[in-house]
Parts: C-alpha cells; sequence; structure tokens
C-alpha cells in the first residue's frame, strides 16, 4: 500500500485547523438552516393549519435525522481514530459498512411512513385538516428517506477526512435545490402541479436527491483518503458494524430523545391551543439559524479531537475546546440578542395572526435566554464523542429533555393554566444540565485526557 501524507488535522496550528475544518461546515448549516425557515415560511403561505402541521410532524423528520447523524457520528469517530492510527484498512471498512447500514435505516423509515403517519397526527390533533397535511407530508418524507440518510452519510464522510469545503457543497447544492423549488411545488409555478403541502414534501426530497449524488461523485473523485466501493459494502464486518454503533446508538438515542421531547411538548401546547404548537414549531425553525452553525462547529471538532487522541497530543485538544467554546458562545450570544430584540419581526416572517405574534413574542423572549448556556454542552458533548463516551451524552440528553424539561414545562402548564409560562422549562432544563454535563467533562477528561500527557 502506498504511503499517505500526514493528515493536517495532526500538523496544523490548531486555531486555523478548527476554522478551515468547521467554518464550511458553519456556512453550510446557516444555509440548511436558512433552508428550513424559507421552506416554512411559504407553507405558512398556505394557511396557519398548514404551518402547524408540518410543525407536528418534525419529531417523526428529527427522528430520520436523528438515525443518519447519529449513524454517522459512529462512522466518523471510527474513521478519524483510525486515520489518526494510520489504520487505513479499518477506516475503509468503517466507510463502506457505514454506507450498507443505511440501507436498513431506509427500509425502516418507509414503513414507519406507509403505516404510522395517520395514527401519529391522530394522537396530536382531532383536526381532520391538520391530519390530512401532515400524514401526506410525512408519507412522502419518510417513503423517500435514503435520499436524506445518503447525503447525511457521504457528507459525514467527507468531513471525518478533513475535507469540509466538500461537505460545504454537497450540503449547499441539496438546500439551494429545496428553496428554489419550494415555491414552484407549492404554488404551481412554472407549469409544475401546484401540490401544496405535499409539494414542500417533494421539494425537501428532490434537494436531498441533489445532496446526496454530489457528496457521491466528491467522495468518489476527491477523498482520497477513502475508497469505497459496492463490494466491500456489501461485504458487512461485524466487529466494524458493532464499532460503528458503539458510539452511533448512543447518539441515535440521544438526538431521539429530541423526537420525543418534542412531540411531547406538542401534546402539552395543543392543550392550550393549536397556536401555541405552530409557535413552538416555527421557533424551532427560527433557533435552527444559531444552533445549526454551532453544531456545525461541534461537527469540525469531533474529528480533530478524535485524531488527536488517536496521535496522543494532549496539547493539541486542549487548545481546540477552548477556542471551540468561545466561538460558541459568541454565536449563541447572538442568537439571545435576536430573540430578545426582534421577535415580531422573526415571526412576521411566517404571517402570524395577531393571537401568534402575541404568543410568539413572549416564548422567543423567555426561550432565548438558555442559549449562552447551551455552548457549554454542546462543546462538552463533542468530548464524549470524540472519546467514545457517548453514553455521556446521552445521560445529558436524556435530563435534558426528558426528565427536566418535559416535567417542568407540564407543570408550569397545570400550576399557572398559563401558556406563557411554560417557556421557562427551556432554561430550567439547560441549567441542570450544563451542571451535570461539567462533572462528566471532569470525569472524562481526568480518565482520557490528561493520561495522553505522559506519552
Amino acid at each position: 500500500m502506498s504511503q499517505r501524507q500526514e493528515n493536517k488535522m495532526g500538523v496544523m496550528p490548531v486555531k486555523k485547523l478548527i476554522i478551515t475544518m468547521s467554518l464550511p461546515m458553519m456556512v453550510s448549516m446557516l444555509v440548511q438552516a436558512l433552508y428550513n425557515i424559507v421552506d416554512s415560511i411559504f407553507v405558512s403561505q398556505i394557511n396557519e393549519q398548514a404551518l402547524t402541521a408540518v410543525s407536528l410532524a418534525f419529531p417523526l423528520q428529527s427522528l430520520m435525522i436523528a438515525v443518519g447523524s447519529g449513524t454517522g457520528v459512529g462512522i466518523n469517530a471510527l474513521l478519524s481514530r483510525s486515520l489518526g492510527e494510520k489504520d487505513y484498512d479499518r477506516a475503509d471498512a468503517a466507510a463502506n459498512n457505514g454506507l450498507l447500514l443505511m440501507v436498513f435505516s431506509w427500509l425502516f423509515f418507509v414503513l414507519l411512513g406507509l403505516f404510522a403517519a395517520g395514527p401519529f397526527f391522530r394522537t396530536q390533533t382531532q383536526n381532520g385538516t391538520i391530519t390530512e397535511y401532515g400524514s401526506t407530508y410525512l408519507r412522502i418524507v419518510c417513503c423517500l428517506s435514503f435520499a436524506l440518510l445518503y447525503q447525511m452519510t457521504f457528507e459525514r464522510l467527507l468531513q471525518s477526512t478533513g475535507q469540509t469545503v466538500y461537505s460545504m457543497i454537497s450540503q449547499i447544492s441539496g438546500a439551494l435545490t429545496n428553496i428554489i423549488f419550494d415555491p414552484v411545488m407549492i404554488f404551481g409555478l412554472f407549469g409544475f402541479p401546484k401540490l401544496g403541502v405535499a409539494g414542500a414534501a417533494y421539494a425537501t426530497v428532490l434537494g436531498q436527491c441533489v445532496g446526496a449524488s454530489c457528496g457521491l461523485i466528491l467522495n468518489l473523485k476527491k477523498n482520497r483518503e477513502l475508497h469505497l466501493s459496492f463490494q466491500r459494502m456489501f461485504r458487512p464486518s461485524a466487529d466494524v458494524i458493532r464499532k460503528i454503533y458503539f458510539v452511533g446508538v448512543p447518539s441515535i438515542m440521544m438526538m431521539s430523545i429530541g423526537s420525543v421531547m418534542s412531540y411531547l411538548m406538542n401534546r402539552i401546547l395543543v392543550g392550550f391551543s393549536e397556536t401555541a404548537a405552530a409557535v413552538f414549531g416555527v421557533y424551532f425553525k427560527l433557533q435552527s439559524f444559531f444552533f445549526l452553525p454551532v453544531f456545525g462547529l461541534n461537527n469540525g471538532l469531533i474529528p480533530v479531537l478524535a485524531y488527536n487522541y488517536g496521535a496522543k497530543r494532549k496539547d493539541r485538544i486542549d487548545e481546540a475546546l477552548k477556542f471551540s467554546f468561545m466561538l460558541a458562545f459568541i454565536i449563541l450570544c447572538c442568537g439571545t440578542l435576536c430573540f430578545e430584540l426582534f421577535p415580531r419581526q422573526l415571526l412576521s416572517l411566517f404571517n402570524a395572526s395577531e393571537n401568534m405574534m402575541a404568543m410568539g413574542v413572549v416564548a422567543m423572549r423567555k426561550i432565548g435566554l438558555h442559549y449562552p448556556l447551551a455552548a457549554l454542552g454542546i462543546i462538552l458533548g463533542s468530548v464524549f464523542q470524540a472519546f467514545a463516551k457517548s453514553y455521556y451524552s446521552l445521560i445529558v440528553s436524556l435530563c435534558r429533555q426528558l426528565v427536566v424539561l418535559i416535567p417542568a414545562a407540564w407543570v408550569l402548564a397545570r400550576v399557572t393554566g398559563d401558556v406563557n409560562q411554560v417557556w421557562w422549562c427551556f432554561l430550567i432544563a439547560e441549567v441542570v444540565s450544563a451542571v451535570i454535563s461539567v462533572l462528566f467533562f471532569r470525569k472524562v477528561y481526568r480518565d482520557v485526557v490528561v493520561p495522553l500527557s505522559a506519552n
């Protein structure tokens, strides 16, 4: 086998490396956030029921993202660590086995879309129009979810080897396709049939197909550290799959907790009004504009930490963590300022009624207070994922979103009877999770990172 050059994650100055690795992903995440917002803006032009339907569909959509992204984390961690240890055969095996795992994930979501979409909506609302809108939307995105799953996997493979610019190209190509075709398919422009909510779903899938195709081509042509092939893809390795899922399953579960939280939160809010659920859905679209870039930073940080752990470079790990936390804190402080100062302007993008506007302004201002504290949890979570301690991230996420947030929301709803007080549950949950994250980080740092200085 020909000798490969030292990967830039082991030699490039750390601050420059973090910017180089993360900036393309942060830009692509901003485009992705913009797509999420534009998608809902167009749907809101149909009517508020259509916006509510897409909001109530979010938990199952986020479950698809959780499976694709969580499995990608497992692939990413094994692949980056293998490259750091110069085990190139295992790196190739991680990539090819990861592609096979996505086939089985897609088949699962096909069954979910065909048989669970209608019942899922009927557990949240008795409004027939919302159920019809939402079931149609979910069936399309679930049955054609292979595009989403492979787009995410191909992007992860590029990220794992430091090819983040190409990952950005893949994601932007998909997001821009979606943005362009949203109004075309929803409102029937340029000779296309007027499909309404179904048009939003088809535009989403079309964008994912373009992104996946772009990601495949870039991996085959530009990612020279990996060798993808159908022959290796269909020769599964039990050991490699076990290692992928050892990190990936806790990540999937951690992200899936967000789906459960959204579902339960919708149930609590619908008890006040369907408008409250719409406000929650709009909030989730808007917050992605700040959180997704930080998750892009997180995705760039994980392979850097994993590589330098494999290379036993404690100094580079320390510098990467400090610099990344500073960037995350600044981004999320900007998010807090936007939600505090411009909530009416943000809500007006979604054709908000006066009732929705009054409720939404209060919600945005209260929820936005927890953002700076969230920066700590996100960056510390990257440590747990990079060092194969994802179960700590799972525990933190479980405490934040289910053990604390949902009970707090339920108690506030029952005790106060005022939906405007329910939003405090986000700040309460973030304070608790920050404390737990710091305690886990101290243990992981002492047990895993400190011993590297002795080598």
